[in-house]
């Protein structure tokens, strides 16, 4: 198995911050190189064990997302080989797992789109009958389709923080009516496309969150990941049954294992276990198989 990058070290590019799991250096005053790292974080701590492939997961999936969605609004991608912006000394860092895109100007809210009745959405319907302010029908049971896909917003926390699930309505005072409802219209037209071309694949995609920003020009365009396992939750259809939590292909199996540790969810996390570490990275790798194909090494 590949070994497993916890963090790039790009010299030849000014490092602009990094996140829980990417590094963004600058590229010109208008690009960015985006290296996608194999860290994964649980309850918003970076875990000290990296997950091996995990990034070129990420990263390829993206990639196949934003082609087969082009024509559907503007993306960050360039087109820009990863290798032709750093030293040949660095080619290594970037293969398979970078990415240079547009220098965007983020709207700092989460779209968050919900096709189905889990995690977090099916605690706050128990609570309150409620999914950040969207009311829906008594009865509904967990994992239970949803007759419309909703519209969810969370406002985006510093890295470490939790993001905030907020209302559509408050989301309009923050970023402006009008911004609001073209980036939901538009994370509801790109979560029934990619909803109807998983299906074909024997996959559900139950929820997803999508990033936004403007360019120079105030023109919306799609951005950051998209439709990974660490940004939506896929289900196997073979495994769906109303009423229950089918497992996903995503990092739940690694957070079942640390909820059943002695921990107070605050850095250190415990430091994980081989199978662990080999389990969730198969994970990652079930879902670039089902939906993009096994073109990954």
């Amino acid at each position: 198995m590949t070994k497993a990058m916890l963090q790039s070290d790009i010299q030849s590019l000014p490092l602009i911050a990094r996140g829980k799991v990417r590094d963004m250096y600058a590229v010109g005053d208008d690009k960015l190189l985006i290296v996608t790292t194999d860290r994964i974080s649980a309850f918003d701590v970076i875990l000290q064990d990296p997950i091996p492939g995990k990034g070129k997961v990420l990263t390829e999936l993206t990639n196949f997302w934003l082609n087969k969605l082009s024509d559907l609004m503007p993306n960050h991608s360039t087109g820009i080989d990863p290798a032709d912006v750093v030293n040949s000394s660095e080619v290594n860092q970037v293969r398979g797992r970078a990415v240079v895109v547009k220098r965007l100007q983020p709207v700092l809210v989460e779209a968050v789109v919900r096709g189905y009745i889990s995690g977090s959405g099916w605690n706050d319907y128990k609570a309150t009958g409620q999914v950040c302010g969207v009311s829906l029908p008594e009865g509904l049971l967990q994992s239970q389709r949803l007759a419309t896909p909703i519209f969810t917003p969370a406002a985006k926390a510093e890295v470490g923080e939790h993001d905030e699930n907020i209302s559509y309505t408050e989301m309009r005072v923050r970023i402006g009516g009008k911004l609001a409802d073209e980036i939901r219209d538009a994370a509801l037209e790109i979560y029934k496309q990619a909803y109807d071309y998983a299906a074909t694949k024997g996959l559900i995609i139950a929820d997803t969150k999508f990033e936004f920003g403007l360019d120079n020009n105030g023109v919306l365009h799609l951005m950051d990941e998209v439709l990974t396992p660490d940004s939506s939750r896929f289900w196997a259809n073979s495994d769906y049954i109303v009423g229950d939590n089918p497992p996903s292909f995503d990092k739940q199996y690694l957070r079942d294992w640390l909820l059943s540790q002695p921990w107070d969810k605050t850095h250190p996390a415990p430091r994980l276990p081989q199978e662990v570490i080999d389990k969730t990275a198969d994970k990652y790798q079930q879902a670039l198989h089902c939906l993009a194909g096994d073109n990954n090494d």
